[in-house]
């Protein structure tokens, strides 16, 4: 297949990126507009892949608010999520051949083991240009096979969200059939650790602001559900249903608006994933105490490496029924600022997708 035009189109801020931390002056994603560059030729270990959709992010939206700290950076490319058609590969490469769909590893130096400062620097859409274009290189070594029974939205979906939660519950300590999961909220990470979790032979507890939400949660698996804005002691409704033991691990994505409630909710010995950091509050010291007295294992995840998307593919692939992404709505490329706006909103259940090519 020849490149069917000689520029793309990309998103860039409007404005150069002052250096952020989470309490410097806050930007905004309406910043973003259109632009034009040439198509890229890969390099001798690269593959050129035409992006056909791109999933957002809460970290996404977090880098174009200026509240996710990725230093010094002018018009950078946002979005680290991608499924595309390979359509040109370098001379060394032999694994990729033209027609072949894929995703980008996360981290695209990230191929196994722990993450380090040097793969951190890899991360798509963050330290290095990201996703949101028509035409983008990878290393060759950073992609991975789509499922067949996928589309490239639903498989959009897969290198941050799906990861993410497939790492928190099959990574150093794989969930065990039988045990009891608590996950927190309906958005992308969630949902999909919902449908791992289940996979697995888990039991688990979903929760959520909206009773619409919890039913789509229902649906896929989740055997009890809580609406917390019904039952802000949340945590002590998860107590009473696992009778006074706690859940086996708890999938954190609230940060300090959560994370005391989810010290309590999970059991002695059990762990919690500390994932995002999306509900509001200041927080308190005060659960250290809990966390020693209980040995509660608090793991922070990022991502995964490549080894972990193979695997998590083979998950995807013996379950695909119970697997499939959860797209919550689709917008066209020109439409990628009303595609924040639906994430800002916080009014979705799993994914929000840009279609970038048909």
């Amino acid at each position: 297949m020849s490149i069917p035009q000689k520029t793309a189109h990309y998103f860039l801020p409007k404005a150069t990126w002052p250096n952020q931390t989470w309490t410097s002056q806050v930007g905004t994603y309406k910043s973003l507009e259109k632009r034009e560059a040439p198509v890229p030729k890969p390099k001798a270990d690269e593959v050129l892949v035409k992006i056909h959709a791109v999933s957002l992010q809460y970290r996404d939206y977090s880098v174009a608010q200026g509240i996710y700290d990725i230093g010094t950076y002018e018009n950078i490319i946002p979005c680290s999520d991608m499924a595309g058609e390979v359509i040109s590969v370098g001379e060394d490469v032999k694994k990729w051949k033209i027609g072949d769909r894929v995703c980008s590893n996360f981290c695209t130096e990230h191929l196994y083991g722990d993450p380090t400062e040097e793969t951190v620097k890899s991360s798509l859409g963050g330290q290095s240009p990201g996703v949101l274009t028509q035409y983008r290189n990878f290393p060759a070594r950073s992609l991975v096979s789509i499922p067949s029974h996928l589309s490239y939205n639903e498989a959009s979906t897969l290198p941050c969200a799906a990861l993410t939660a497939y790492n928190a519950l099959l990574g150093p300590s794989p969930v065990l059939g039988g045990e009891t999961v608590l996950v927190l909220g309906t958005g992308g990470v969630s949902i999909f650790a919902l449908q791992f979790a289940v996979a697995s032979g888990a039991t688990v507890i979903a929760t959520s602001s909206s009773d619409e939400k919890l039913k789509i949660a229902e649906k896929l698996g989740a055997k009890h559900l809580i609406n917390y804005k019904k039952t802000p002691n949340w945590d002590e409704e998860v107590k009473r249903i696992t009778n006074g033991r706690g859940v086996d691990r708890v999938i954190e994505v609230g940060g300090a608006g959560t994370l005391p409630k989810s010290v309590s909710s999970v059991r002695i010995g059990g762990s919690i994933e500390v994932i995002g950091f999306v509900a509001k509050g200041e927080g308190s010291m005060d659960f250290l105490i809990p966390v020693i007295m209980k040995s509660i294992l608090v793991r922070g995840v990022y991502i995964g490496p490549v080894s972990k998307f193979h695997s998590m593919i083979r998950l995807i692939e013996a379950h695909p029924d119970t697997t499939r992404p959860v797209i919550d709505k689709v917008f066209p490329f020109d439409q990628a600022l009303q595609a924040y706006a639906h994430l800002e909103s916080q009014k979705h259940v799993g994914k929000v997708v840009i279609q970038v090519s048909g």
